[in-house]
């Protein structure tokens, strides 16, 4: 709703040559960072406007170019570190250094007396840092927790909001990567891409054999749990597909939106899991949502259906879904989610040849981490200049 108005806060960095790749977030998976609001200056911050190259839509929007201020002036925000193994990534800094005076965790707690004082909001990203009672008591003048992604189960949304402290996290830039990721892990799994690419490249092998075979994606029933942004945009693409299209969520669509993707709404999630041939989960971790798919649900679907997962690992009871592929009661699953991530080693998901698991690599792409960075200062930033803030998220 206010997402242009997010943005117009901004002015964003045109994405540099040689940027991070893919595997890029795994070597550095954590972003965690505080700011703070600028007090009120003598200076005059004259506003001209910069016409960008894309929004987190790919369409082009106009932004706020602000006069350049010291970095004394700037909002101060508390960092992890800059590289290494938990710190900002390398390509990312210079984006937060637009809007704010970077301090490391190692700066703040050799001065928390000073630092403290600055610090008003926190930057979270792949869960990091842990927001808990005592960060919270330390950081006397904190306004908001822009978290960089959708779920915030990692977060203690009632205790935050009983310090008077704001949450907001990134549905918009997050919306398309995932949905590509759910796509990917439907085709993978149905024409068996990973063995497929295992015999291919096996010293073993001496030829392919003809009875060797996946199922087909098109024209088959997906069943989609949970029709937000991401949700309807796996359905977006799954049209394309020529699938039939089914929905459970907790509030129905307006009917212009089933109609533009050829959805049908399913009130009870029993009536989706049994008909469908692919079902998708793209809710977000809750406790009503806590092991939502367990040995009941999984024994309505159809014994040829296969379950995919982008949302939480714990959506899924794993006991029962290990149960269930290895006694053939559906035919695969594909995971970009897990609990914990990583899974044990000796875990007996990794030893079934009728499933795939990804680590959690559903916004890793250049594209959207830079997005969800831009999504996050936004969102910051609105709380502390005191506009309306894009993406809030509310304690229940």
């Amino acid at each position: 709703m206010f997402r242009s108005k997010a943005f117009s806060l901004l002015k964003l960095i045109p994405l540099m040559p040689g940027q991070s790749n893919l595997a890029y977030k795994y070597i550095h998976p954590a972003i965690a960072s505080h700011g703070h609001r600028c007090h009120r200056r003598s200076m005059d911050y004259r506003q001209g406007y910069k016409t960008c190259p894309r929004s987190a839509e790919g369409q082009t929007i106009s932004t706020p170019q602000t006069k350049v201020m010291a970095e004394e002036e700037l909002p101060g925000v508390l960092i992890l570190d800059i590289g290494g193994t938990h710190g900002v990534l390398e390509n990312l800094a210079p984006l937060l250094k637009k809007h704010f005076r970077l301090i490391t965790m190692k700066e703040f707690l050799e001065n928390k007396k000073e630092m403290s004082k600055k610090i008003q909001s926190v930057f979270v990203f792949e869960c990091r840092p842990t927001v808990d009672r005592e960060l919270l008591e330390s950081l006397p003048n904190l306004k908001v927790i822009g978290n960089s992604g959708v779920g915030v189960d990692h977060l203690d949304l009632k205790m935050i909001s009983n310090f008077g402290v704001k949450v907001t996290n990134t549905p918009h830039a997050v919306a398309d990567s995932t949905a590509d990721i759910g796509m990917a892990l439907m085709l993978a799994s149905a024409r068996r891409l990973v063995e497929g690419c295992q015999i291919a490249v096996s010293p073993d092998t001496k030829c392919f054999a003809v009875d060797w075979l996946g199922v087909e994606v098109t024209r088959a029933t997906l069943g989609i749990v949970g029709m937000g942004s991401i949700g309807y945009k796996v359905a977006q693409r799954a049209r394309a597909f020529n699938m039939r299209i089914l929905y459970h969520n907790r509030n129905r669509r307006r009917k212009e939106e089933e109609e533009a993707v050829g959805a049908h709404y399913c009130e009870k999630m029993e009536d989706l899991l049994q008909q469908s041939d692919f079902v998708m989960l793209v809710v977000n971790l809750t406790p009503e949502t806590h092991k939502l798919i367990g040995k009941k649900e999984l024994g309505l679907m159809k014994p040829t259906a296969t379950l995919i997962n982008i949302s939480r690992g714990a959506v899924i009871d794993q006991d029962a879904l290990v149960e269930a592929l290895q006694n053939k009661v559906i035919r695969a699953a594909a995971l970009d989610v897990t609990y914990p991530e990583p899974l044990p080693r000796d875990h007996p998901l990794l030893k079934l040849n009728n499933i795939i698991i990804t680590p959690h690599i559903g916004t890793a792409t250049v594209q959207a981490i830079r997005m969800m960075a831009e999504e996050a200062i936004a969102n910051m930033l609105a709380v502390l200049n005191g506009q309306p803030i894009p993406s809030e998220v509310f304690p229940k």
